[in-house]
Parts: structure tokens; sequence; C-alpha cells
């Protein structure tokens, strides 16, 4: 919601929006989120309305183990991202800053929009 309401800017790529469905459409996700696929699509849609486009002008594969990884990394590097939030912190670390980009467990970014008001 709080990307929705801009409180932050998110980056997105053409390659990581269709990671983002691929991964939100599986029935597994879908059951645990209580969804359907139209119901990811228009979330979807609604987040492709308020994201900042990143052209991928430079790829840096492969750099990390998993190559879904790389995409986010990809995206974070070609839009100059202050941070990467995620729960998979130990793999992105090391190579995120090498390109001055902070890797933010959800609840330390979810506190910092909290209270950096």
């Amino acid at each position: 919601m709080a990307a929705l309401e801009r409180k932050f800017t998110c980056l997105a790529s053409v390659p990581l929006m269709v990671e983002y469905e691929a991964v939100m459409t599986r029935p597994e996700h879908l059951e645990a989120a209580g969804l359907s696929p139209a119901d990811v699509g228009q979330l979807l849609d609604a987040l492709a309305l308020v994201v900042q486009p990143v052209r991928l002008a430079y790829l840096w594969r492969p750099a990390l183990r998993d190559p879904d990884d790389d995409m986010v990394l990809e995206t974070a590097a070609n839009g100059a991202a202050e941070a990467i939030v995620t729960f998979n912190v130990r793999d992105f670390a090391g190579f995120a800053q090498q390109f001055g980009i902070e890797v933010l467990l959800p609840v330390q970014a979810w506190n910092r929009l909290r209270f950096d008001r």
C-alpha cells in the first residue's frame, strides 16, 4: 500500500515485472494469499502505474547464485536504487554494496517508512 500511495519509489524492469507475475500466480502462492490470477493481474497493473521504469542498459550476469536474483540486482543497479528490500539479505549483500545499494529486510524498510516521516 505504501508503494501505491507513493510513500517511496519502486523501481521495475520489464523482466522483473514478468517474474513477479510468474511467481505470484503459482498455485501455492495464490492459495496462501487467497487471490485469483485476476486479482494478481489487478495488483500488478496498479503497481505498474506507480513504479519508476528501469531500462536495463547494463547486465551484471551472472553475479548471484539465483539467476532471478540477478534480475533484481540489475534493475536496482541500472535504476540507481538506494536499497533492495528482500528476505534474501545474505545472497544480495556483498554484490549490492559494490553498487552502493543497501540491502534491507522488509521489517527494516517498514520501520524506516514508519519512523522517518
